[in-house]
Parts: C-alpha cells; structure tokens; sequence
C-alpha cells in the first residue's frame, strides 16, 4: 500500500512538474497581451473588423519584446545582468538552484558543480545516484532519486566505498530512472569499465 501511495505522488509530482512550467509560460503570455492591449488599440480600428486585430497585434507585441530581451540576454553584459537578478529575485526560492541546475544538465550544459551520476550501494542493493557534493571526511553527498521522477527522492551522506561515479551522461541516467530501470545494464557496465 505504501509502495502504491509513493507511486501515485511521484506520478503527481512528475506531472506537475511538467505542466507548472507551460502554465506559467501561457499565463505571463496572456498578462502580457493584457498590459500591451491600450497600446496597440489604435493600430487595431485600423484592421478589418472580422480580424482579432488587437489579440493578434498584442500577441505580436509581446513576442517582439521577448526576442528583444532574448537578443539582450545572449551579449556579455546582458548575461551578467541576468545572472544577478537571477540571483537577486529567484536565488531566494527554496529548490530553485537545484531545478535550475536538473534543467540545465538536462539541457546538454555542462557545468563545474553539475551532479555526476553513481551507482552507490544501500543495504545489499546498487541504487542509481547523483553526486551532489564531495565531503572532505571521505564522503559523498548523493541525491537518490524515485522512479520514475528524478526530481523527487532521497539525500544519503555515504562513505567514498559505497559510491561508485559511472562515466555516463547525466541525460542517459535520468532516462533510466524515469524508464523503471531500463537501461540500468549500461549503468553497471560503466561502473565495472570504470573499476578495471
């Protein structure tokens, strides 16, 4: 029964993850539309009236000025900026640095504090893994994530003999826990290439 309970709130949570983003997305869509519609009125009585002139041109509006923000963002400046009030206003939401970091690896961007996939051993089981952090003692933080949501599980601080870092990409161990452990095999193979 527990086994169940867990399962139905990792598919909730995994789910919720998923759509949480596209709602926001659409939802600042349309609060942009509405804050740029006084704007673009007086082009719109110039359309034809069977158009959606002032949606369609408030639609527009807002998809120019988020290129421009887009286009502002990729030069070096406007990456500082963003980074800063990346840290300022988001820095402050519990969890953010963690999604933001999963987003980013998800992605194919590297970075120098990116968790590097495991296999570590718990009771007598090989348990995929993540390493979030290096403990000077000889121990390893690791985030051991549910199947089959990888942004939900476990935090176990264990000794370095117990975690065992595989030479795979992070995208490769993610798929096998939201695939219920297909795959795993290629998991083992590199943990046992890496041991020789």
């Amino acid at each position: 029964m527990r086994h169940l309970r867990e399962l139905i709130m990792n598919t909730v949570v995994g789910g919720l993850l998923v759509l949480l983003p596209i709602y926001l997305a659409v939802l600042l869509l349309l609060k942009g539309m509405q804050a740029v519609a006084g704007f673009v009125q007086p082009l719109a009585v110039l359309l034809p009236p069977w158009i959606a002139s002032a949606e369609i041109l408030s639609l527009l509006l807002v998809l120019a000025i988020c290129a421009v923000i887009g286009a502002v963002v990729r030069t070096p400046r406007g990456r500082v900026a963003r980074d800063r009030a990346e840290r300022a206003i988001f820095g402050r939401l519990p969890g953010y640095a963690l999604f933001r970091s999963l987003a980013q690896q998800l992605a194919g961007k590297s970075e120098e504090n990116a968790w590097k996939p495991a296999l570590v051993e718990i009771e007598d089981a090989l348990v995929p893994a993540f390493i979030v952090e290096e403990i000077d003692d000889d121990r390893y933080t690791v985030f051991v994530p549910s199947v089959p949501t990888p942004l939900a599980g476990a935090v176990y601080i264990l000794a370095r003999q117990r975690v065992h870092p595989i030479d795979v990409p992070f995208t490769q161990a993610v798929k096998s826990v939201s695939q219920w452990g297909s795959g795993s095999k290629h998991l083992v193979a590199a943990m046992q290439t890496r041991a020789t």
